[in-house]
């Protein structure tokens, strides 16, 4: 098991971070109860200690959140973690290298999780044990913060050993430049029409009845983020569906609606009815989006198959180098503004693609 030092002062380690080329770093948070996700663990790894930072301490955190985001971090899949970071701390890290990006272009698999790559680079079998554990508890248990340290444990030597086996291929730059790509902030914003897009059922809605089920989930997330609690807390998916089906006018006509609390109807009916009369005149404000003809079928078919042959060229998964869901995305937008087009990507087969559209 990992040495590693439990700080409730995270100012005070300031200096132990300051000055490395890297640090390691993984968090831990849960967000069951909330709509952002609550940071409740900070590991960081130097090539000397691991610390376990608690960063629900009512202590300082100001020095050690500067120096954090000044440093350049080896993180593990690391989206979720720079989503809480930068809720948590309003920033992110001046610069990362993510493990499991680096290991797709190496060719392990794609989305290889961090055990089985520690598994594969260091024959090292790793706990998973706490993955759904209560982080919010205080003081945490000793196996708790075992397994927390251990997740960083092997970070700096794996990607080590991932950036020189991508140095020797010539690929290193391409790991870099995928990992920067998280580091962009539209990926962390909920933005125009995510909120519906996330509302199964809606899709087959017409006319306002369409537009009221887009309005209910706009306010909802909206309602969501300011009280900081999950969008089923505020109003479930089933009853959000019922209210815009059937574009209630009155208090009555809302509490008839099954599935609606009559304390819940009190406390937001006003709110459900103003934006269901909204409604009715943004009957085309929201187009879902289209499936896909046939001719835009065979178009995708045309596209894997040349990022199918690129990628085994390589010896890559077909995922690493374009999935499916990006080229599908370029389809039906018709934009060329995508990775898929830029970077390495482009240089190797992005002509290719452009040419097929």
């Amino acid at each position: 098991m990992p040495d590693y030092l439990l700080v409730d002062q995270p100012d005070s380690i300031t200096e132990n971070i300051t000055g490395h080329g890297q640090l390691g770093v993984d968090t831990e948070f849960v967000r069951e109860k909330t709509y952002f996700a609550q940071l409740c663990l900070v590991q960081v790894s130097t090539p000397e200690q691991i610390y376990c930072v608690d960063p629900l301490t009512d202590n300082s955190q100001n020095k050690f959140w500067l120096e954090m985001l000044a440093s350049s971090w080896v993180v593990h899949s690391a989206r979720q973690d720079i989503e809480v970071v930068l809720q948590t701390a309003g920033a992110m890290p001046r610069e990362i290298f993510d493990t499991q990006v680096a290991a797709g272009l190496l060719g392990f698999p794609a989305q290889m999780g961090y055990a089985g790559l520690v598994k594969e680079l260091f024959d090292v079998d790793m706990a998973k044990t706490h993955t759904r554990a209560d982080w919010t508890r205080r003081p945490l248990p000793e196996a708790f913060l075992q397994y927390a340290a251990e997740d960083v444990e092997y970070l700096l030597p794996a990607g080590e050993a991932l950036a020189e086996r991508l140095d020797k291929e010539s690929r290193l730059d391409w790991a870099k430049e995928d990992s920067m790509l998280l580091l962009d902030p539209a990926l962390y914003e909920v933005v125009g029409n995510q909120a519906i897009e996330r509302l199964k059922g809606a899709r087959n809605f017409r006319g306002q009845k369409r537009a009221a089920a887009v309005r209910l989930a706009r306010w909802r997330e909206s309602e969501a983020m300011r009280r900081n609690r999950p969008r089923q807390w505020i109003l479930r998916d089933s009853v959000l569906l019922d209210v815009a089906y059937n574009l209630p006018t009155s208090e009555n006509q809302l509490a008839s609606i099954a599935g609606l609390p009559s304390k819940l109807a009190k406390r937001i009916g006003k709110q459900l009815l103003d934006e269901v009369a909204a409604s009715s005149g943004d009957d085309d404000d929201y187009q879902p989006p289209k499936p896909p003809d046939e001719a835009q079928k065979a178009l995708l078919k045309e596209m894997q198959a040349q990022v199918a042959a690129c990628a085994n060229d390589l010896g890559l998964a077909a995922e690493t180098v374009a999935p499916k869901r990006e080229l599908s995305a370029v389809i039906a937008s018709g934009t060329r503004e995508s990775r898929v087009f830029s970077g390495w990507r482009g240089t190797l087969i992005g002509e290719q693609l452009m040419a097929l559209l």
